[in-house]
């Protein structure tokens, strides 16, 4: 797996704020934008912290994004890429890491009510 990040954030630093937010397995649609362009995609799995956006096309690492899925409205950031590489047989996972930024209390709220309902029903 070939994975792109951005700043020197180490893997076992990425590992440990995964750890601190458990992720929840999802199939749940997303919309993001960024500057002019809108795209659809499907997110995999979330956390009190960010999402996985399965995509063949994902951003650069450190774009900044406007994410609309179920009834949120959330700012993120791309902090890892594993890029498409067609005919590869380790490439079932391509897509982009997304942490959430600029939450407010309202906002942490609600996804932490979504991320436990979806916890409770799997």
């Amino acid at each position: 797996m070939t994975l792109t990040m951005t700043s020197p954030r180490s893997v076992d630093e990425l590992a440990d704020e995964f750890r601190r937010a458990p992720r929840v397995l999802v199939d749940l649609e997303v919309d993001y934008g960024h500057e002019d362009n809108y795209l659809f995609a499907y997110i995999t799995n979330i956390s009190a912290t960010g999402i996985f956006v399965h995509t063949t096309t994902p951003e650069e690492p450190g774009t900044h994004l406007n994410l609309r899925f179920d009834t949120l409205e959330l700012e993120g950031e791309v902090i890892w890429v594993n890029p498409y590489r067609p005919g590869a047989p380790d490439n079932l996972h391509p897509g982009m890491g997304v942490r959430f930024i600029d939450l407010d209390d309202a906002g942490r709220d609600r996804l932490i009510t979504l991320v436990r309902r979806f916890a409770y029903l799997t």
